[in-house]
């Protein structure tokens, strides 16, 4: 099972980035994702979620009308789209993916990638 992450950076405030994660070893349309973000000294935080066949996403309020979350089921790969960035969006940002079946629970972790926007 993996989940590598991309597209993170250096961006001014006011920048855009979009980071995709590709899912592999897992049957990735049965998985709910998510985007978490997790700052320096801080604890890890749900950023952006998506269902499995992607009808229903949620935002943290914080990010609310600046990221959108998608995917593309064909390709195995969830996108967060950041736009309007802030330095308060520097984080290391990860993948997740979740089913529940019954009383199991399966998830994984990508490794991050590092979003840093500069003031």
């Amino acid at each position: 099972v993996q989940l590598v992450e991309s597209g993170g950076g250096l961006v001014q405030t006011g920048g855009s980035l979009r980071l995709s994660c590709v899912a592999s070893g897992f049957t990735f349309s049965s998985y709910a994702m998510s985007w978490y973000r997790q700052a320096p000294g801080k604890e890890r935080e749900l950023v952006a979620a998506i269902t499995s066949a992607g009808g229903t996403t949620n935002y943290a309020d914080s990010v609310k009308g600046r990221f959108t979350i998608s995917r593309d089921n064909a390709k195995n790969t969830v996108y967060l789209q950041m736009n309007s960035l802030k330095p308060e969006d520097t984080a290391v940002y990860y993948c997740h993916a979740k089913r529940v079946s019954g009383s199991w629970t399966y998830d994984y972790w990508g490794q991050g990638t590092q979003v840093t926007v500069s003031s």
